[in-house]
């Protein structure tokens, strides 16, 4: 039989903790519990496979700071960052720097299960890498040189308003291409747009 895929929460508020924890357990998934980022940075090189679940803002360590200490370590374990309202910007530098996704709090239980299932499919076959780059640079096809300004000055955790500025458009008019590219792409939410944007480089 199979090792259990162990889920990884690293978070200092308790009352997540706890419901994230029986939220992953009733779905099936074994939890380890982690209150802080340096608490699981000292366990981290010996942990079994399993995903995490790291939140950005932490008052020992952040989540970026523990996500570039994985990857120093050399340790490969598949990270999705939880975010809270207004740390988008936070969520895009830890996708650059391998996050496999980010969910925004509060999050439904069905968008977190997808996110942590599309992590273990990324941890267990990196080559499908090749074949999600692909389709994501198909969708991107579908977007105007304007709409795809836009996406740049998003994916590069920009306001409406600074992307405004420097297309030398109004910050409605921004809002319109957003509107219009998350239409086109077929996404509900910028996070989801942010992922194909990152997936097709």
């Amino acid at each position: 039989m199979s090792e259990p895929y162990i889920i990884y929460v690293v978070d200092d508020d308790e009352a997540i903790r706890r419901s994230l924890s029986f939220m992953l357990r009733t779905s099936g998934y074994a939890v380890r519990l982690f209150a802080g980022g340096l608490e699981f940075l000292k366990e981290a090189g010996a942990l079994p496979r399993g995903c995490v679940l790291l939140d950005v803002r932490m008052p020992d360590i952040d989540g970026l700071e523990v996500q570039r200490e994985l990857r120093a370590r050399g340790i490969t374990l598949p990270v999705v960052i939880m975010t809270g309202h207004g740390d988008v910007d936070m969520a895009v530098a830890a996708m650059k720097t391998g996050a496999s996704d980010f969910i925004e709090k509060p999050f439904e239980k069905a968008a977190l299960l997808a996110s942590i299932e599309a992590a273990k499919a990324l941890s267990l076959a990196e080559r499908g890498a090749i074949a999600r780059a692909e389709e994501a640079r198909a969708r991107l096809n579908v977007l105007t040189d304007r709409e795809r300004d836009v996406l740049h000055g998003l994916v590069q955790g920009l306001p409406n308003k600074s992307i405004a500025y420097d297309l030398g458009i109004s910050p409605r008019t921004v809002e319109i291409h957003r509107a219009n590219l998350m239409q086109k792409l077929r996404v509900k939410s910028l996070a989801e747009a942010l992922r194909i944007a990152f997936h097709a480089g």
